[in-house]
């Protein structure tokens, strides 16, 4: 073959078709390997570098993030007050020579308040680079690619279906019931697809709704010595009980796993801080799949300080869900229909006579409003608003009078 020019379709770089011979190399010619082969050599399509699950997935698209400060962004469910002082005077004492040097590798001062916190062992605490990287870790630790996927219910957080996609692990997907409760039979078809890893919201998202613990203690029993079952807790904050005990020892469970995020009630989604909290074992395994040095010393000096002054962020989460109800009340006296919310969001269905939800995103959009509409099944009707400060919300119900005065003009 050396020293002769080939007839036949050669690949390139990378695309090593079936056919060609053993041993075969690309085309030489002049007695040397060419850089730049003769135009008459014909190619192959063009080289696909990526696998083929990452060709065919859909990227998980999040909610607008405008820099126009005029904007009163009601879309992603940030907390509308700052974060505590005592945060930001942590983060401004970060030293030159602390930015210089590599940050604690396990974020281990922070797992061990995390723990005190919580009640638990260090053991038991893991710092993501927020919630989502703890999300991407569980699928990496515990599910197989091309099978031992994961279960969730829909419609609910739609990154979880992409980390599945990107993992190239299957998805099975229930149907919550019409109140937006977990069916029953949720662990056992799970369980009859053969699912490592069982992911449910709680308070969900986008409902708002909580799932009660005992329902949580069920579903995890079912799961026991087959899969886990991560509970994201990305909205506890907000609520009025959590899935902790699920932890303590005399629950006899071994296989929960909760997320904690900063980025909702403790006002700080910009910097991405997270953390799990789970079984010694299930923490262990998501410790050696981490990356190294996965949060920076600025992210775990501040998510310290966090903790350390939770009474602090424990106010602001008071006065949402005091402008919650305000907020909702004020919505239903305008004829839209409100879920129930444990969270710092409210999903609505505008009056049936009126505007549909699109149309009413839209009008909102061009007030300088920004809420989140799902072009989804069973979410077309709605739409889901963050609960702001009192003059955004005003704002907002100012801008939906104005919209529904249009409408009768």
């Amino acid at each position: 073959m050396s020293g002769r020019i080939s007839d036949k379709v050669w690949p390139r770089l990378g695309e090593w078709s079936e056919d060609q011979p053993d041993g075969e190399v690309a085309p030489t010619w002049s007695g040397r390997t060419d850089r730049h082969p003769p135009a008459r050599i014909r190619y192959s399509t063009a080289m696909t570098y990526h696998r083929h699950n990452i060709e065919r997935l859909t990227a998980y698209v999040p909610g607008e993030q405008p820099q126009d400060g005029r904007i009163i962004k009601l879309n992603t469910n940030e907390n509308p007050y700052p974060p505590s002082a005592a945060v930001l005077s942590a983060i401004r004492a970060v030293s030159v020579e602390m930015l210089r040097r590599y940050p604690p590798p396990a974020a281990e001062p922070f797992r061990r308040l995390a723990a005190q916190v919580h009640n638990v062992s260090p053991q038991m605490v893991i710092a993501a680079n927020g919630g989502d990287e703890l999300l991407r870790l569980a699928v990496t630790v515990f599910c197989q690619d091309g099978r031992g996927g994961i279960a969730i219910c829909e419609p609910t957080y739609s990154l979880y279906d992409t980390l599945a996609a990107i993992h190239n692990t299957p998805v099975t997907r229930v149907a919550l019931n019409q109140d937006w409760s977990l069916p029953d039979d949720l662990a056992d078809r799970a369980l009859a697809d053969g699912c490592r890893l069982v992911i449910v919201c709680s308070p969900h998202a986008p409902s708002g709704r909580l799932v009660m613990r005992q329902q949580l203690e069920s579903l995890a029993e079912n799961l026991r010595n087959q899969a886990v079952l991560l509970v994201d807790e990305a909205y506890v904050d907000f609520s009025e009980a959590d899935a902790l005990p699920l932890l303590e020892a005399d629950s006899g469970l071994d296989n929960v796993l909760l997320l904690r995020t900063l980025s909702k009630g403790y006002s700080l989604a910009g910097l991405r801080f997270g953390y799990g909290l789970g079984n010694s074992d299930l923490i262990a395994a998501l410790d050696k799949a981490r990356d190294s040095y996965n949060t920076d010393v600025v992210a775990q000096t501040a998510a310290i300080a966090a903790l350390e002054h939770r009474e602090n962020a424990a106010k602001t989460w008071q006065t949402v869900k005091r402008d919650r109800d305000r907020l909702s009340q004020a919505l239903v006296d305008r004829g839209y229909d409100v879920e129930p919310s444990a969270t710092n969001f409210l999903l609505v269905h505008p009056p049936p006579a009126g505007s549909g939800a699109g149309q009413i995103y839209d009008s909102l959009k061009q007030q300088g409003i920004l809420v989140r509409y799902f072009d989804q099944d069973r979410l077309r009707d709605s739409l889901r608003i963050t609960v702001g400060t009192p003059t955004q919300n005003m704002a907002l119900i100012t801008a939906l009078d104005r919209i529904t005065e249009n409408r009768k003009s």
